[in-house]
């Protein structure tokens, strides 16, 4: 299949494929390069419904602590003190709604529960391949990303005021497989 086969061909129940999904972030840091992370334990799905995208629905469950950033003692921090991993285990999304922008492009909105503090997001995605696998599965995979504002969901840490950015970029990179 390719990218631009219709949508009401996709409609259906879709569970994310963990070994083809990237969710992860960046933000700056004030002393160095930007801190690129990812999340490598997470589950989710959700309903795609093709001939009527505003009624397709999403949801995500994060393990807080299975971030990764390359370097475990500032791993261990994030967990620790921004993420307070002891008490808030998982980050999660519930989407609200999908707008079609175009034919391949999508804002997603919901809301992002992390450290307990639940806001809206509204991301940008957008539709980048579709096929089958051998064993005859719809695979669709999406691509997107949104900015949030750490302090927002109270991910702070007083020891680390004014190094880190309050900008996060969230980055998704998707693949989701319907059953045949």
């Amino acid at each position: 299949m390719a990218i631009t086969a219709a949508l009401g061909e996709l409609s259906g129940d879709y569970a994310l494929d963990t070994a083809h999904t990237r969710i992860g972030f960046v933000a700056r840091h004030t002393i160095g390069p930007k801190v690129r992370g990812r999340f490598e334990e997470f589950k989710g799905g959700g309903h795609l419904d093709g001939d009527d995208p505003p009624k397709s629905r999403v949801e995500l469950t994060i393990q807080a602590g299975s971030i990764q950033t390359g370097n475990a003692k500032r791993d261990d921090l994030l967990r620790s003190k921004f993420l307070n991993l002891k008490d808030h285990p998982t980050i999660t999304f519930t989407s609200t709604g999908v707008r079609q922008v175009d034919e391949t492009a999508f804002e997603l909105t919901g809301d992002l529960t992390i450290r307990g503090v639940t806001k809206p997001v509204t991301m940008a995605l957008e539709q980048t391949g579709t096929d089958h696998d051998p064993q005859g599965k719809a695979r669709i995979r999406v691509k997107g990303s949104a900015v949030i504002d750490r302090a927002d969901w109270g991910v702070n840490w007083t020891g680390a005021a004014g190094l880190v950015g309050r900008k996060v970029m969230l980055e998704f990179d998707v693949t989701a497989v319907r059953p045949a």
